[in-house]
């Protein structure tokens, strides 16, 4: 088991309220919301209103996440050695990627960036942070709950037995 699916199992339901269910139902509401917005071009009222807040909740939680996860488990793991393969690394990487497009869907809606862009300027970043976030939390989340000794078995010695194969001349 990948590390990132070992802390949503530990510590039930806690870890997995935490660490998945609150940052995932902020960033749905955000792309709900999101989707509602871009259709209707209604960039005021109370739909807004809530995909700002979940936006800027989001983004300020994850950094806490963030933190707490880089304090406790990646660099104690780089520096043990004690990650459990690529599907692992890729696992926790991308899941800690997400600070990326959640901080800045948080800074956009605080109005720390993207000052000198129009309202539908706003929304497109708004919306380009949260395809970002969905692509990164989805990889997370694949390569999660993949068993990580597959990505830990070597393929040359097998691309190089390829004269063994049947219907193959060499």
């Amino acid at each position: 088991m990948t590390h990132y699916m070992e802390l949503l199992a530990q510590n039930q339901p806690w870890n997995l309220i935490l660490f998945m269910a609150i940052p995932v139902i902020l960033a749905e509401t955000v792309a709900i919301t999101e989707l509602y917005i871009l259709f209707s071009r209604q960039f005021h009222g109370g739909v807004r209103k809530i995909n700002r807040s979940a936006s800027i909740v989001g983004g300020v939680y994850f950094c806490g996440v963030f933190v707490y996860l880089m304090a406790t488990a990646v660099i104690p793991l780089t520096t043990s050695g004690g990650w459990r393969g690529a599907a692992d690394v890729i696992a926790v990487g991308f899941y800690l990627s997400g600070i990326v497009p959640l901080l800045g869907l948080a800074l956009l809606d605080l109005g720390l960036i993207g000052k000198g862009r129009t309202e539908e300027g706003k929304l497109k970043l708004h919306a380009t942070f949260v395809a970002i976030f969905l692509v990164v939390a989805h990889v997370a989340m694949i390569f999660g709950m993949l068993d990580p000794s597959l990505l830990m078995q070597q393929v040359a010695p097998a691309v190089h037995d390829m004269g063994n194969m049947p219907g193959m001349n060499h």
